[in-house]
């Protein structure tokens, strides 16, 4: 959370036609009170010259108001600060991690890069509540979503070739186990880390299903397949990425973790978000008294 917003920024769209007005009586100049209809031009500019007309309030003088009229509307649109009290509230948008345990996977260097990835993913997601999922043949809940990262950090360290028994892999499996994780979460992240072997319309539809219910699907490519094992397609993973996310290396997942948690910030109850930040609206629209005091000044 950094840096100044506006907390609600569809009020701005009241300064078009305040623009559009002011526009109007600037052309239009200012009022002689009716002695226009009946004065000739060259009078009625003289009259003016002399300040007898008009010369109460000078051309800016019908201005004043919608001037005031444009302070309460930058202050209704709700210009706000971080707060340095800012309530430290719990995230409830949680993100799975599903690791590709399959042995294309387990049984070469893709494995240290898929633990690596997950290992950055989790520091880099402080605050946002992950889970794991881990998956070959078959995927296997290793942890509900918890804000705790050191026993996921446990888990992760420790896996190898043996830790998922069955031979294949099935994202499918792993994406619908996500579903149920999921279920009743709303807005939600899956990350999926893997050489992409496995990717076949089951599993495309299974992704497709699960973004109709709010969550991005992200996917983290690994690379070194064990010997003997065949090659995935490169682009193979980026089949299952779903609404907004992204298909990135492992070396690049920094850069993911930050979107993650960022996304998440963004897709918060906006009356959540509020909490952290304080409005400076009621203020800039106390400063709409101001060209009305004038306006009453002038008229005394």
């Amino acid at each position: 959370m950094t840096g100044a917003l506006l907390l609600r920024p569809w009020w701005l769209a009241g300064l078009v036609p305040l623009l559009a007005l002011a526009w109007w009586l600037d052309r239009r100049g200012p009022s002689a009170g009716g002695w226009e209809q009946v004065m000739p031009p060259h009078m009625l500019a003289a009259m003016r010259a002399l300040g007898a007309l008009g010369g109460s309030t000078g051309r800016w003088g019908p201005l004043l108001p919608v001037g005031a009229a444009a302070l309460l509307v930058l202050g209704l649109s709700g210009p706000a600060l971080p707060r340095a009290d800012a309530p430290v509230l719990a995230r409830t948008d949680s993100v799975l991690i599903a690791i590709d345990l399959s042995p294309s996977v387990a049984r070469g260097p893709a494995l240290a890069q898929a633990q690596q990835a997950a290992a950055a993913l989790l520091q880099g997601l402080a605050g946002r509540p992950v889970g794991l999922i881990l998956y070959s043949g078959e995927a296997y809940a290793a942890s509900a979503p918890t804000t705790d990262p050191r026993t996921l950090q446990t888990l992760i360290a420790v896996l190898d070739a043996d830790t998922v028994p069955g031979q294949g892999s099935r994202p499918a499996a792993a994406i619908g186990l996500a579903g149920q994780m999921f279920a009743n979460a709303g807005q939600a992240d899956l990350v999926l880390i893997s050489d992409g072997a496995g990717v076949d319309g089951q599993a495309v539809a299974e992704a497709g299903r699960l973004a109709a219910l709010g969550t991005r699907i992200w996917a983290v490519r690994v690379v070194g397949a064990a010997p003997q094992a065949p090659t995935p397609a490169p682009d193979a993973l980026a089949q299952l990425v779903q609404s907004g996310g992204q298909m990135v290396l492992a070396q690049d997942v920094d850069g993911l973790a930050d979107r993650l948690r960022q996304g998440g910030d963004r897709r918060r109850d906006p009356a959540v978000t509020a909490l952290g930040y304080r409005d400076l609206g009621p203020f800039l629209a106390a400063l709409a008294a101001l060209p009305l005091l004038q306006m009453l000044r002038r008229r005394q």
